[in-house]
């Protein structure tokens, strides 16, 4: 996955560089690993607006990650796809088991 360097037509461009999404798979999440993310839009828990400007924006899923891993330790995995992540800057590695399940 390499960088995009932008040449500097305007003061924002300079020294802009981003990534070029180049390694990164173009299929679909695996759908036992994704849950809808419920958008606040500014609103607090009795649906009030408290934070102006908020709202909108295109609809994202929210990724299960294992952070623990405590019970597949001894169990090989092999990477399946590096996929992107709306919610984080960071890559999601998809692993799949030698038992046949899947994790990010």
């Amino acid at each position: 996955m390499g960088l995009k360097t932008y040449k500097p037509k305007t003061a924002a461009l300079r020294f802009t560089t981003l990534s070029d999404f180049e390694g990164i798979s173009k299929k679909r999440p695996e759908r036992g690993l994704i849950q809808i993310k419920k958008s606040q839009g500014g609103r607090n828990a009795q649906g009030r607006i408290t934070v102006r400007h908020r709202g909108g924006g295109h609809k994202k899923f929210l990724r299960l990650v294992d952070f623990k891993r405590h019970d597949k330790l001894d169990i090989p995995a092999k990477v399946q796809a590096i996929e992107y992540d709306p919610n984080r800057t960071a890559r999601l590695a998809l692993l799949a088991y030698a038992d046949g399940e899947k994790r990010y």
